[in-house]
């Protein structure tokens, strides 16, 4: 089954306080490693970068020849889309994910392709939450969640038949969800964090290189 992965860039950076795509991670960019993972299990990778930084992201990735490069959207939802318009159609799984989660491993991407191989519509790694949990009403019960993480996987059909649906969601899962598929869930890993905050790119430095993550 021919698979192709869009990796979501086109964020600006405003947690951050900078372009934390292009940051040094054991020197490559976080952007240069989240491809790097994603060309290792995909027949083709697609980058959605923020307007105006095609021609240069295009130089950072240019030398693996699986890559395109394209503009994202206002939203995440319409960054994906624009990603998944150059996918082509024969396509049969597609994975997202997100360009700031540099240290998914192989393991997890594999776990995620077996899963939608098998017949799933769309697949999610999670980890459990270990932090007490409050709404605004209260407590919730930390058991029944999980935090949810990238790369996501998908039958090509399903999640475009999603997002021809339009809308917008914090994830691809939501929106199949919402347009009646349903979602497996595998086990994801504690490493595989987002980087967001500076201090997030210290711990992600600190796990790359094999270190414990104390910051």
């Amino acid at each position: 089954m021919s698979l192709w992965t869009v990796v979501v860039a086109a964020g600006n950076g405003l947690r951050f306080g900078s372009d934390k795509q292009s940051a040094d991670l054991g020197g490559v960019s976080v952007l240069e490693r989240s491809v790097a993972t994603a060309s290792e299990v995909s027949d083709g990778v697609v980058v959605v970068v923020a307007d105006g930084r095609v021609d240069e992201v295009r130089q950072i990735v240019g030398a693996q020849a699986v890559v395109e490069v394209v503009s994202g959207g206002s939203t995440r939802s319409e960054s994906v889309r624009a990603g998944l318009a150059l996918v082509p159609e024969a396509v049969e799984v597609v994975l997202v994910h997100d360009g700031a989660r540099p240290l998914a491993s192989l393991a997890v991407y594999e776990r995620v392709v077996a899963a939608v191989r098998a017949g799933a519509d769309a697949v999610v790694p999670a980890v459990a939450v270990s932090d007490t949990l409050r709404s605004t009403s209260g407590s919730l019960d930390r058991e029944g969640v999980m935090a949810v993480q990238t790369p996501q996987g998908f039958s090509a059909a399903v999640i475009r038949a999603a997002h021809a649906a339009g809308g917008d969601a914090t994830d691809d899962a939501t929106m199949v969800e919402a347009n009646g598929g349903t979602v497996v869930v595998v086990d994801g890993e504690a490493d595989n964090i987002k980087i967001t905050r500076p201090v997030d790119l210290e711990v992600a430095r600190r796990l790359s290189a094999g270190g414990q993550a104390d910051v």
